[in-house]
This record gives C-alpha cells, sequence and structure tokens, in this order.
C-alpha cells in the first residue's frame, strides 16, 4: 500500500494560467487520469455510457475506467479537440468502443442530439454521467456577471436536467445515472458563489429525480469531489490559489481525477443495486456530507 498522503504531487505548484476550460497537457503537472493504474474486472461488460466533460479531468478519468470495465463510452466535450482526442484514444486503447460529441450542452436540442446518437451508434443506453461544469471566480458579488451567473446555471444544472430528461426514454431497469456535484455544494466558498449555488441544486435534483426514476427501475446518484488537479484550476483560480490548491485538505494535497474514478464505476455497476439518492464524498477528508 501507498501513504495517501505522498501518492500524488503536493503544493506548492508553479503559479500557472490557462484560459477555460483549459488544457491538460499544459498543466504542470499533469494529471493522473489512471492511465499506467486502473485495472478493470469486467464490471461493466456490455455497458454504453455517456460521460459530459469526458475530454480531461474527472470526466477522463471515468471514460478510461468505464471503457476498462467493458463499457463503451460517448466522450461528450466542449471545444477542447486536443484533449477529446487524447481521452478517445485512452478509451479505445483498452479495447473498448468510443465516439467523440462536440457541442454546448447549455442548448436543450444538443443535449437531446447527444443522447439520440448514443442510442443510434450504439443501440441503447446504459449510464449517463453528468459531468461537464463550467465555473469564474470573483471575490465580490458584483465581480459575477449575470452572463457568467447564467452560464454557470445553464451548464450545470439545466444540463444535467436537460439529458437526464431525455436519456430516460432510453434506460432500462438496472441503469444509472451519476451527477457529479461538489464539496462546495455544502461548504460554498464566497470566491465560487454562482458555482457553489449550482452544485447545491444539483445535489436537490439528484434526490429529487432518484424518487422518480425509481419507478422504472434506474437508480441516481452523485459524486463530491474536494479540490481534484483538473484544468479547471488554471483555468479558472487566481495564481495564488493555484500554487496552494489543496493544501489545506487533511492530505495537504488535491486529489488526482484517477482517485474518483472507481466511485462511478461503483455507483455505474450491479455492485451498488440497493444505491439510489445518494451523495458520495471524496473531499480528502475536508467535510461531512
Amino acid at each position: 500500500m501507498t501513504d495517501p498522503r505522498t501518492r500524488f504531487a503536493s503544493p506548492p505548484f508553479s503559479e500557472q494560467s490557462q484560459e477555460m476550460p483549459g488544457c491538460t497537457q499544459r498543466m504542470k503537472p499533469v494529471p493522473d487520469h489512471g492511465e499506467q493504474t486502473y485495472r478493470g474486472s469486467g464490471r461493466l461488460e456490455g455497458c454504453v455510457a455517456i460521460v459530459t466533460g469526458g475530454d480531461s479531468g474527472i470526466g477522463r478519468a471515468v471514460a478510461l475506467a468505464f471503457a476498462r470495465e467493458g463499457a463503451s463510452v460517448v466522450v461528450s466535450y466542449l471545444s477542447e479537440t486536443e484533449d477529446a482526442e487524447a481521452s478517445l484514444a485512452d478509451v479505445r486503447g483498452a479495447g473498448a468502443e468510443a465516439v467523440a460529441v462536440a457541442g454546448d450542452l447549455r442548448d436543450e436540442a444538443q443535449c437531446q442530439d447527444l443522447i439520440d446518437q448514443a442510442v443510434r451508434r450504439f443501440g441503447k443506453l446504459s449510464i449517463l454521467v453528468n459531468n461537464a461544469a463550467y465555473q469564474e471566480t470573483s471575490d465580490s458579488v458584483e465581480g459575477f456577471s449575470s452572463e457568467s451567473f447564467d452560464r454557470i446555471f445553464k451548464t450545470n444544472v439545466y444540463a444535467p436536467f436537460y439529458l437526464s430528461k431525455a436519456a430516460l426514454r432510453h434506460l432500462q431497469p438496472g441503469d444509472s445515472i451519476i451527477n457529479t456535484v461538489s464539496i462546495q455544494g455544502y461548504d460554498p466558498g464566497g470566491y465560487l458563489l454562482p458555482y457553489a449555488s449550482s452544485k447545491s441544486a444539483l445535489i436537490g435534483m439528484t434526490k429529487a429525480m432518484a424518487k422518480l426514476t425509481m419507478e422504472q427501475g434506474v437508480r441516481v446518484n452523485a459524486v463530491a469531489p474536494g479540490p481534484v488537479w483538473t484544468p479547471f484550476i488554471p483555468a479558472s483560480m487566481p495564481g495564488e490559489k493555484v500554487k496552494n490548491f489543496g493544501k489545506d485538505t487533511l492530505f495537504g494535497r488535491p486529489a488526482q481525477p484517477a482517485e474518483l474514478a472507481p466511485l462511478y464505476v461503483w455507483l455505474a455497476s450491479e455492485d451498488a443495486s440497493y444505491v439510489t439518492g445518494e451523495v458520495f464524498g471524496a473531499t480528502g477528508g475536508s467535510t461531512p456530507l
């Protein structure tokens, strides 16, 4: 076993900055998605999964893990072609069938088209992972524009609703929806006001939707990460926060995306057959959920 405090890189990191949504290869250090470590055991054999935001960060790690567990994967992304192609190569390298679909999920028609493309390509849909998100930071309420607030909610709340609603026409008993929420939904930082608010809303949606979807045997759960080393960090946070990102957790470091993926695998698998309406934290000991 490895000491979890030293398993991955710890701050201080070099101060670095990118434009949203950021690029994986420009990060120092480059995030670990489980490329060299994740070993599958066939727990999702025959499943078809959509992973939004599957080009980088947690989404990329989840797409890779699902593929190594035997699932076919649709990698949904906004516009980061370089990252999407790298994620697609990882998934196909695991021997899984995969396609990448670009598009802005704030548009309900785009959400419907993503679901339709998955079903046309693979004949069914088993798992929907609502992971795509957007965030901005500010030290004041006035620093968040109405346009920014609107974009964050449409990406982080509206899109999961649109996608889940469309997916439920195809999901069968035993299938599942998994939402990526956040520690920010429980312990919000003022500098992430709109993002934190959107994640609180998505927590509520997860629990409410689970009560409705069980009528057709579909489970709905969520994962609430703490600080995770993804392109969002240098792309949306000031240099000093990037430099010390994750330092205040019990581990003294942020999570790597690879450390989150097993939770999604478990929630999607039959091992979690009696689990719905739950939120599972992976916060580095930062807060009880």
